[in-house]
């Protein structure tokens, strides 16, 4: 869905949609989520909020992007026992976007979720301002379909694979 978040501020957010849309009952063996640009770029958009020291969904303000990260994390857990993994955008110059990929890693350490890191691939910041990279991206955070298929899936295919076999 366009423009959603996963903060939790309305029916599309990512919090919202994960506990009407998908069945408690699915047997369900990864949940994989976009760490999404849309909390960093939108106007006036949410807190980032902190990492808790809890691991009760019930304490967690799944308004801010970080307390919604944990909400899922934790709802997933709960409720399908799979493990979780993050994966954000390529680089680009947004400063909230860098410190949501920074409390990824916090949230790695606490909860120990797996992340598909494209922020911090340093082959994938050197194509930057290439030919190359406009082929592979529509604008500063959304890949076009060869980009999806050549540069970001390969990446995919590195790291998912050790949470299927687990």
């Amino acid at each position: 869905i366009s423009g959603t978040t996963l903060a939790n501020s309305d029916n599309t957010s990512y919090v919202a949609r994960m506990k009407s849309d998908i069945s408690p009952d699915l047997d369900m063996d990864l949940m994989v989520v976009q760490l999404s640009t849309n909390d960093a770029t939108k106007e006036g958009g949410p807190e980032l909020g902190a990492v808790s020291e809890s691991r009760h969904i019930e304490d967690f303000d799944d308004t801010t992007v970080i307390g919604a990260m944990e909400t899922i994390i934790a709802y997933t857990q709960e409720t399908w026992g799979c493990p979780v993994v993050f994966y954000t955008g390529t680089r680009y110059d947004n400063a909230t976007y860098e410190q949501m990929v920074n409390a990824l890693y916090q949230l790695r350490d606490k909860w120990g979720i797996g992340i598909v890191d494209l922020w911090g691939n340093q082959e994938m910041t050197d194509i930057i301002g290439t030919d190359q990279y406009n082929a592979y991206m529509a604008d500063e955070t959304h890949p076009t379909e060869l980009g999806y298929r050549e540069w970001w899936t390969p990446e995919f295919e590195k790291v998912l694979p050790e949470y299927l076999t687990d």
